[in-house]
């Protein structure tokens, strides 16, 4: 492993930490709902001792089938959209949310690499999608990256920038 990704991987356990504290003392349990990065954000929360209290549960929805019989997403809308969208994003989110003991959600879909970029969507394209429930409205924010770096760099660089999103979130 590179001192590059070593690094990250210390990035990611030390921000874990920080949103398993600050998740603990507000009482917000976290859901996540992730493509790219195959459990890494679920997998760094739940390295954190005591996690239990403020972590229900993660999907991995690696495949547009997983994200259709496992999250209730439209076939036809992820083809309409395109799996590494911020509407595929955004109704991860959501539908990781509806329905469950949880206040909070993220969501990852991108393209981690070496192969699947395009001219459009190259490699390094990552959509990240954070639900909240405001007013029992369930209100979600999203935001495009486009990481540079081999496959493990941006599955890094995503799950850092998702934890940070929910830390963010979860201070307002």
């Amino acid at each position: 492993m590179s001192q590059f990704v070593m690094n990250e991987k210390n990035k990611l356990h030390e921000v874990a930490c920080q949103v398993v504290s600050l998740a603990s003392q507000l009482k917000k349990i976290i859901v996540t709902a992730e493509s790219c990065t195959g459990g890494l954000v679920a997998t760094s929360i739940t390295d954190i001792p005591g996690s239990s209290c403020c972590f229900s549960h993660g999907v991995v929805t690696y495949s547009d089938a997983a994200k259709n019989t496992i999250l209730g997403i439209d076939s036809v809308f992820i083809k309409d959209n395109g799996a590494v969208s911020k509407a595929v994003a955004e109704c991860m989110a959501k539908k990781v949310l509806r329905g469950n003991v949880a206040d909070i959600s993220v969501a990852i879909t991108g393209i981690a690499g070496p192969t699947g970029g395009s001219l459009e969507k190259p490699v390094g394209t990552v959509w990240l999608a954070w639900g909240y429930y405001v007013n029992n409205q369930i209100i979600v924010d999203t935001q495009d990256y486009c990481f540079n770096g081999d496959r493990n760099t941006i599955r890094f660089q995503s799950a850092i920038e998702a934890l940070l999103g929910l830390e963010k979130r979860m201070n307002k």
